[in-house]
């Protein structure tokens, strides 16, 4: 249960970190540095999911699952 809520808020910052990069891009016209960095913190926290979960995998936090 405690992966499932971690991978949850893990995808719902990543988001607002889209949509904060969006918001910037749009007040600042495109000259900012407040864009790069939301979007640069969004692909940290992308990167830090996919690690997070292939380590889940590995160690058997999470399941393998077939059909």
């Amino acid at each position: 249960m405690l992966i499932k809520t971690g991978i949850i808020i893990l995808l719902v910052l990543i988001v607002a970190s889209l949509f904060s990069a969006l918001t910037f891009l749009y007040k600042d016209q495109g000259q900012g540095e407040r864009t790069a960095r939301a979007l640069t913190i969004r692909v940290s926290l992308s990167i830090l999911l996919f690690v997070l979960l292939m380590l889940g995998y590995y160690f058997g936090v999470i399941p393998e699952r077939g059909l």
